[in-house]
């Protein structure tokens, strides 16, 4: 049964459709009216800081979005009937835009007039073969790679090894904010018909550190930042002066302040569900201070905030001592199911949850976000948009290939290791088959391998859907025996039920011979770093269990071990809160955003290595 606030909130948008409506057409009398009913809904349901006008922008916002999200759908939905087609377009689009570029050049873009041509004339490439091109960008020389200046010189995630620097342009955001965003919202609104609702979220982003090349092209994340969705900061509970806080820390405890003063918050925002997972650990660690600032109406004295920022931001706080009792009660209760407590009108966490982001997605839904659903709208990777999911009520995360975004080709997972490998396009796919993607985007890169396998798991219409499997440079091989992220966490997963009372908090692991000596054994073996829950230590053999459960999953790695030819997992236990510390080393040795953060599940530089092992207690 709707509760009586529930309607309201689906009540207001129609108020406010009839008032914009009125502001042109009815006469001042009625318009007046109509203000004070307004007025005295938005006193019923009582929100705070909230203005008839930012109500009135947020509706506007929202039905221009709903609207380009239809209008990009009902597209998607007639590409998809002719694949093929749509992609040698958007191929050929490419090569005639960059015809003109030394790169283009080299490869003669402007003779290219099919598909077949194109593969035939143009290698599979790495990131070495764009390497010196991309350095020359940076030094200011037009027209190498791409025929504009690009916006951004932007760093990937350095996932699956050290970060690579790739340019970012105009054509690429806008493709992701069409093709992508507004697609994902229209579909989100279709599954949640509540987030339609004039609520507020809490979106969880940091503004990143640039540095400038010697041209002064930016160098840093392009994904979504403060400074790039400067028209949108109105829909959060967050307030602007938040975003110059460049401490994620500080910024973090102001994200979490502002959202818990908002009791009618409607959805929990970010990129990724690791993102999500960490504000909640920091909000069980600094709910106190969290409380007593919204009681006396304060910001904390001991962040560490320019005073312009801190003058800003105290003259949005006002004393609140029953959301402060509210808040109190509910923290005291405990953490299992928290959100919804904190935000009873909670709808939604809009955060990817597939791939690296898998684990964390489970831990908020087992943990601290029980009974609210979750969204995992897209597949994206700074080269470009890949998929969209268009069935977010699904509990497994596929997404559909945009065929439009960039031109596709795919590997299959048995040719992987051969330096120019036959590929296939977007229709000869089969369903049940892996593929590492290559892609030919808006952005200078052609038959880049970016090093993602997906496995094909259906159609729509002609066009594939894909579920994320793993990076090839996140595989455990030190016999050659590749075991994947994702065939590592099934096994660790299983493994963590059978230690009673334990919950798995994040992990990574290591081979043997990035740490040699220091390792132990003399045979190759995986060493696994893992942070608990409810656990401070392990019996030897409960650790052996991690091995047996990845031998029952891989029969090439049973048979090695069997043979003696790897050694025996060593599991260690590590204090808490050092994924976090890792995370922080990583992104100061990368220069790599909070926003795009991804933690690495096989680390592959020895200062790391040596890290988790001095933080390791079992």
């Amino acid at each position: 049964m709707i509760q009586t606030h529930q309607r309201l909130w689906i009540i207001l948008p129609c108020f406010i459709a009839v008032l914009a409506v009125t502001i042109t057409c009815a006469p001042a009398g009625a318009f007046l009216f109509l203000c004070l009913c307004c007025m005295a809904l938005l006193w019923k349901i009582k929100i705070k800081n909230r203005s008839i006008s930012s109500l009135l922008t947020q509706y506007v916002a929202m039905k221009v979005v709903c609207w380009l999200g239809n209008r990009q759908r009902n597209r998607l939905e007639n590409d998809t009937q002719d694949v093929h087609r749509v992609q040698e377009e958007t191929l050929l689009k490419r090569l005639r835009k960059h015809s003109d570029t030394v790169y283009g050049k080299l490869y003669e873009f402007g003779s290219i007039k099919d598909t077949e041509t194109f593969r035939q004339r143009h290698p599979v490439t790495d990131y070495d073969h764009y390497e010196k091109f991309v350095e020359r960008v940076a030094k200011g020389e037009q027209k190498v790679l791409i025929s504009e200046k690009p916006l951004v010189l932007a760093m990937t995630s350095g996932t699956s090894g050290s970060s690579r620097m790739l340019l970012s342009t105009r054509d690429t955001n806008t493709e992701f904010f069409l093709q992508g965003v507004t697609v994902c919202l229209d579909a989100m609104r279709q599954a949640f018909p509540a987030t339609d609702c004039l609520q507020k979220t809490l979106k969880l982003f940091y503004s990143p550190l640039f540095r400038q090349s010697e041209a002064g092209i930016p160098i840093g994340p392009n994904s979504s930042t403060p400074a790039s969705s400067r028209h949108m900061l109105h829909l959060y509970t967050t307030p602007a002066p938040v975003y110059q806080v460049l401490n994620e820390r500080d910024a973090l405890y102001l994200h979490l302040l502002f959202g818990l003063k908002d009791r009618n918050l409607g959805m929990l925002e970010s990129n990724f569900c690791s993102t999500i997972f960490y504000a909640f650990r920091a909000l069980q660690e600094h709910w106190k201070d969290l409380v007593v600032d919204v009681e006396v109406g304060r910001i904390n004295s001991g962040l560490n905030l320019k005073a312009d920022v801190r003058c800003a931001l105290e003259k949005l706080m006002k004393p609140d001592p029953e959301r402060a009792s509210e808040l109190t009660a509910q923290f005291e209760e405990g953490f299992e199911g928290i959100a919804l407590r904190l935000w009873p009108q909670l709808h939604l966490i809009l955060a990817v949850d597939s791939g690296s982001n898998q684990i964390y997605g489970e831990m908020l839904r087992q943990h601290y976000c029980k009974n609210v659903p979750f969204y995992s709208p897209f597949y994206a990777a700074t080269e470009g948009l890949i998929g969209v999911n268009l069935w977010p009520l699904q509990e497994s995360r596929q997404y559909l290939l945009c065929p439009r975004s960039m031109f596709l080709e795919f590997i299959p997972e048995e040719d992987l290791d051969l330096e120019q490998p036959k590929t296939l396009l977007i229709e000869q796919l089969q369903e049940g088959h892996n593929y590492e993607l290559l892609v030919t985007n808006a952005s200078g890169l052609f038959r880049y391998r970016i090093g993602d396998v997906v496995k094909v798991v259906g159609f729509h219409n002609q066009c594939p859907k894909v579920e994320f499997q793993y990076r090839r440079g996140q595989m455990l091989s030190v016999r050659g025996e590749k075991v994947s992220e994702w065939l590592f966490l099934r096994a660790l997963k299983r493994t963590v039920t059978q230690w009673p009372g334990a919950r798995l908090i994040d992990y990574s692991c290591v081979e043997s011979g990035i740490l040699g000596s220091a390792s132990g054994i003399a045979q190759p073996h995986y060493l696994v770093f893992v942070e608990l829950k409810g656990v401070r230590n392990l019996s030897e053999e409960q650790r052996y269990k991690l091995d047996h459960c990845l031998q029952k999953d891989s029969d090439i790695y049973r048979s090695f071990r069997m043979k003696g030819s790897i050694g025996p997992m060593r599991v260690h236990l590590v204090r808490d809160g050092t994924f976090q510390e890792l995370k922080d080393r990583m992104m100061a040795f990368s220069s790599v955003s909070s926003n795009t953060f991804k933690m690495q599940r096989v680390i592959r530089r020895r200062e790391f290595a040596d890290f988790l092992l001095q933080r390791a207690f079992s």
